[in-house]
């Protein structure tokens, strides 16, 4: 395998990288007036932390010849590291915040049709990180000056690879009812219903679920 190369990546992106290679892989290849992350035989794999929707015409003019895959790792835990002005490490605390797979539709939403090309594929990295925070006064009102530097890979955990529209299917719950609405599919995840919506239009827009008009409680769907 050749060495991993950073090319001013993050060490998210790096250890994501260097998790996900296998022997024989080939790393930061030039193809085309683009760098490809990894390419496996025929295989392209793009690794994307955040901002899907800023490869969104890449990928797309990928998968219109080649095999390409997304992956894209999503923080079920999370723990955060402060760090003083001058790097002195002031704490370390678990985050109360946890995610799950369909929190990769928060940005899967940005690419849904791409799941109709043939040569398509997205596999979502279930993970635990380390977020690194920074106090600069003055900066991320928000956050009362503390500022988000790096995050770092601690661990990964499941894995759910998407090669088909029939595979997205694998979200629906057990107990949803059919046809179901997004308030359903909110309340049997378990998550917020923007959320659900989301995870909706990209099964839609995939081609998995058609719709069955729209009620009061808003579009009704089914697997089509």
């Amino acid at each position: 395998m050749n060495s991993i190369g950073t090319l001013n990546e993050g060490p998210l992106h790096a250890s994501l990288k260097e998790h996900y290679a296998e022997p024989g892989d080939r790393l930061e290849v030039p193809l085309e007036g683009r760098r490809i992350d990894l390419v496996r035989g025929e295989l392209l794999i793009e690794i994307q932390t955040q901002g899907v929707s800023s490869i969104r015409r890449k990928l797309a003019q990928l998968a219109a010849s080649r095999e390409v895959r997304l992956v894209l790792p999503i923080a079920v835990r999370t723990w955060i590291v402060r760090h003083g002005p001058s790097g002195e490490v002031l704490g370390r605390r678990r985050s109360p915040k946890r995610r799950g797979l369909a929190h990769a539709f928060a940005e899967l939403v940005s690419v849904p049709r791409l799941f109709r090309e043939p040569g398509f594929s997205c596999e979502v990295l279930l993970t635990d990180q380390e977020e690194v925070r920074r106090h600069e006064p003055g900066r991320a009102r928000r956050r009362k000056g503390w500022v988000i530097v790096e995050r770092r890979l601690l661990e990964v955990g499941q894995r759910w690879l998407i090669e088909t529209p029939a595979d997205l299917l694998a979200i629906l719950p057990e107990g949803l009812p059919r046809p179901f609405t997004s308030g359903d599919l909110a309340r049997e995840l378990g998550v917020p219903r923007w959320l659900a919506q989301k995870v909706a239009y990209t099964l839609r827009e995939a081609g998995a679920l058609e719709t069955h008009g729209r009620g009061r409680a808003g579009w009704r769907y089914s697997a089509a």
